[in-house]
């Protein structure tokens, strides 16, 4: 067998995306960053949506760049954030911009849906959250009729996407999964709740696996960027879900903590967890590479610090990036914290005067610089992971000897000492790029280069390097 391999990776986040390619030598795999671009969402009346248009010319920028750079390359993987969706009509146009899951307008919905959520956890095993798929379809279905009419088709963004690059209209199973209206156990839709909520079955499409070949690149596409056809791989299009694949578990005591634009704390299971203690406590269900249960704790994340940033730059005419708020943090002694979760802090006009209110609020006192407000932050995930970590041991039964830290937010080395510190852990952190890794993994996969997810993990291993952090 052939053991060189080129895939090519595009990882869209909420604030970024880029295209990476993986090549794979038979016993290593060596990333090559190709493409990035900034993803920002657009405001039409007082809305937030995803710029359609900027994410298809990124993609076709992206693969005739990759062409330029590496020359051909076996395979195409698409992962992105979870949730939001286009509908589109019998011509398979869109019908409108996609929200962007922090916009307000889903705020209340859940006390018009005639189900009660008990009933939605104890099928789909998803925990609440007011921007997931269903409250997002009730709402459009409810404020714009004309979209019910003409809807024929409900396709998830890295669907979408594959959509656009195939022709194809399948849904891969972990997007789905973050849905809420997918059945935990059959792994399918569940029909009996979507139609309690009277949304037309014709525009759930079919659920395929991660390492399923959605289609192949569309002779226009491959004639415009003048590239072979190659197959367009189903990988764990849920970034999280290819982010997990992408970790060198070893063993079930593990947990995974995944710093991104959301920080996500959990465990890798065959089997959902769905009791009294797991509704209460908020964690989630989410669908996994080979049949997995990613159990989890959904925390907000570096978004966090990354409004801090911006808010900061805005209302003091600076230009300060992560290091400089590091630093500013460390000169800190003060112990303000935030609850990351509280709703003034899922979409902050100004998170600065979020922070201040807050504090107040909850008789810290008031934070006045860019270190305490920092400080705020860091504590405030830090706090947080403990809690859900201690909540994870009861709700398993597992005691965790360890914290696998992965993403953007482990190049934060002060983010990174300050959990090993509030948890009593020690936390490895590595690979920084695990959910491109998890997504080019799952397409060697398809190619025959893989029969287990173990195979992968084992060569993730000795491709990635990984820091230990000791708690102090």
């Amino acid at each position: 067998m052939n053991k060189s391999k080129k895939c090519l990776a595009f990882d869209f986040g909420a604030s970024s995306g880029r295209l990476i390619a993986g090549i794979y030598d038979g016993e290593k795999v060596v990333l090559e960053e190709i493409y990035r671009f900034n993803n920002e969402p657009i405001r039409i009346k007082n809305h937030v949506h995803w710029n359609l248009k900027s994410f298809y010319n990124h993609i076709l920028n992206g693969l005739a760049t990759a062409s330029s750079i590496i020359g051909e390359f076996d395979s195409i993987g698409i992962d992105t954030w979870g949730v939001d969706y286009c509908l589109l009509d019998k011509e398979e146009k869109p019908l409108h911009w996609p929200f962007q899951y922090r916009d307000t307008r889903t705020k209340g919905i859940s006390d018009e849906i005639p189900i009660p959520f008990e009933d939605f956890y104890s099928k789909t095993g998803i925990q609440y959250l007011s921007f997931n798929t269903v409250y997002q379809l009730f709402t459009d279905f409810k404020t714009n009729p004309e979209l019910y009419k003409k809807a024929e088709y409900l396709l998830f963004m890295p669907d979408l996407f594959n959509h656009f690059l195939t022709g194809n209209m399948k849904t891969e199973y972990t997007i789905a999964s973050t849905s809420q209206l997918l059945n935990v156990y059959s792994k399918q839709w569940d029909f009996d709740l979507i139609n309690q909520l009277e949304f037309p079955k014709k525009i759930f499409q079919e659920i395929i696996s991660p390492g399923e070949i959605h289609g192949y690149l569309l002779d226009k596409h491959t004639k415009q960027l003048g590239i072979k056809s190659v197959p367009i791989i189903s990988v764990g299009s849920h970034d999280t879900a290819s982010a997990v694949a992408g970790i060198p578990l070893e063993h079930e005591d593990s947990a995974y903590l995944i710093c991104g634009t959301w920080s996500l704390l959990g465990l890798e299971r065959q089997d959902p967890i769905i009791n009294e203690k797991s509704l209460i406590q908020s964690f989630t269900n989410e669908g996994g590479i080979s049949n997995t249960i990613r159990f989890l704790k959904n925390i907000n994340g570096m978004f966090l610090l990354q409004q801090l940033r911006k808010d900061y730059n805005q209302n003091y005419n600076k230009n300060i990036d992560f290091p400089d708020i590091i630093k500013a943090a460390k000169l800190t002694d003060e112990k303000f914290y935030i609850n990351p979760n509280h709703p003034s802090f899922l979409s902050p006009d100004n998170i600065i005067e979020a922070i201040r209110s807050y504090c107040i609020s909850t008789k810290q006192g008031e934070p006045n610089n860019l270190g305490e407000w920092a400080l705020a932050i860091y504590n405030g995930l830090t706090r947080e992971f403990k809690e859900q970590l201690l909540n994870l041991e009861k709700i398993t039964g597992n005691k965790i000897s360890q914290i696998h830290m992965v993403g953007g937010g482990i190049q934060d080395e002060l983010l990174c000492q300050l959990t090993a510190n509030a948890t009593n852990k020690k936390v490895v952190a590595g690979p920084l790029e695990s959910s491109v890794m998890g997504n080019i993994m799952v397409q060697l996969y398809a190619l025959g280069e893989f029969s287990t997810l173990s195979e992968t993990r084992q060569v993730i291993k000795k491709s990635v390097s990984q820091k230990v952090y000791e708690p102090k």
